[in-house]
């Protein structure tokens, strides 16, 4: 049947908040606290990038479709900011994910691929043309 971490994590997890504010340190799971511990640091990473993901998708759309603008494609704009902003603020030490490229690529790629399944168009460009700074800025909208 397995280990109590592997048959129910949130009964485990109960139990070992409950050993470890008795003081039982010497009966904790260490191994699976690390485990869990380091998914939640992924957790908040991988929360970061689906949102960043999704503001560069609205400004691609916003560029590439102006014929098509409207408020609540600005409204969606400011929500992604905003909710970054508040990631951003929860977690400060995630702001080094902005400034590391490989991520950068990896989430534009996932913007690109959700701007081509919501408009069609398969004419964006390979890498972001925009910096961090603008994309984070409440008064940037690429012009067309």
């Amino acid at each position: 049947m397995g280990t109590p971490y592997e048959r129910d994590v949130v009964a485990w997890a109960m139990e070992q908040a409950a050993l470890l504010r008795a003081g039982k340190l010497s009966a904790i799971d260490i191994e699976h606290i690390a485990d869990e511990i380091e998914d939640v640091a992924k957790s908040e990473k991988r929360e970061l990038a689906r949102r960043l993901s999704a503001l560069l998708a609205h400004l691609l759309r916003w560029q590439h479709m102006p014929g098509r603008r409207c408020s609540s494609w600005t409204r969606s704009i400011k929500v992604q900011r905003k909710s970054i902003a508040s990631v951003l603020q929860a977690a400060p030490s995630l702001t080094a994910s902005l400034t590391d490229p490989r991520w950068v690529e990896g989430t534009w790629h996932d913007a690109v691929a959700k701007a081509i399944d919501e408009t069609g168009l398969d004419t964006f460009p390979e890498d972001c043309p925009w910096s961090i700074d603008q994309v984070l800025s409440a008064a940037f909208f690429p012009e067309a």
